[in-house]
């Protein structure tokens, strides 16, 4: 038994983790040899900018910036592979690269083009948004379980989608938000669905039964002659009165 739910702990787990490993060695990289690697980031509707579509995630401005975003990764990243395993890589890739691509369009910059987006929390907003919205769609009490505790553990990050605080990158929260909205509802026919009981047809045919029914029982009365007959007394008159 242990063994099967350490296995199961290792697949669910193991995507998240190596995300987390990826951008904790490019963090540390970073901050140990001044790479600058923050350059790299999303840069919206420049042409350098463009590569931080595929790097942006991984990068981070300091150790709170990446401390706050490890552990919702590796939490919802967890829900995602174990509730909806089967779509849960093209959840992931739909809404990095959604979120990535909607943000080099609609970000904030500057004249010359000097603003970097960077940080994981885009992914974060996604994958937020995709299991409260796929339980909500599918209608499956299970995982409309999953979908309450998603909203009571991260509902207060939803703020984070207006521009209220100076220096955090609004738009890829909100452009994270969206796609993971979207992914779910592309989704909402596949992966784990709501059971449906479905009586199987006995190809019975209750009125051609119950004509022969009748058939049967006015063949039996003719072949053993009897006759049936009604009697109906007439209604008195003194009853009448009494109704």
């Amino acid at each position: 038994m242990q063994d099967y739910v350490r296995k199961q702990l290792f697949k669910i787990s193991f995507f998240p983790l190596c995300f987390l490993a990826i951008a904790w060695l490019v963090f540390f990289l970073d901050t140990k040899f001044n790479l600058h690697l923050t350059q790299f980031g999303t840069s919206p509707r420049t042409l350098k900018g463009f590569t931080g579509i595929f790097f942006s995630p991984f990068l981070h401005s300091d150790l709170g910036h990446i401390s706050g975003n490890s552990l919702p990764i590796l939490v919802l990243g967890m829900l995602t592979f174990y509730f909806y395993k089967p779509i849960a890589w093209g959840s992931f890739l739909w809404i990095y690269f959604m979120s990535g691509i909607w943000l080099w369009v609609g970000g904030r910059n500057d004249s010359e083009g000097m603003v970097h987006h960077i940080g994981a929390s885009g992914l974060i907003y996604g994958a937020a948004t995709f299991l409260f919205f796929s339980g909500v769609f599918r209608k499956h009490k299970p995982l409309m379980v999953i979908s309450a505790l998603v909203a009571f553990l991260y509902g207060s990050m939803m703020y984070g989608i207006f521009p209220l605080e100076p220096g955090v990158s609004w738009e890829a929260h909100l452009f994270g938000a969206i796609s993971g909205v979207m992914v779910a509802y592309n989704y909402r026919k596949e992966g784990p669905q709501k059971r449906e009981i479905i009586w199987e047809d006995d190809g019975v045919d209750f009125e051609a039964e119950e004509k022969a029914e009748e058939e049967a029982y006015a063949k039996f009365l003719e072949q053993n002659n009897i006759n049936i007959h009604y009697h109906f007394k007439p209604k008195d008159e003194n009853e009448e009165n009494r109704e």
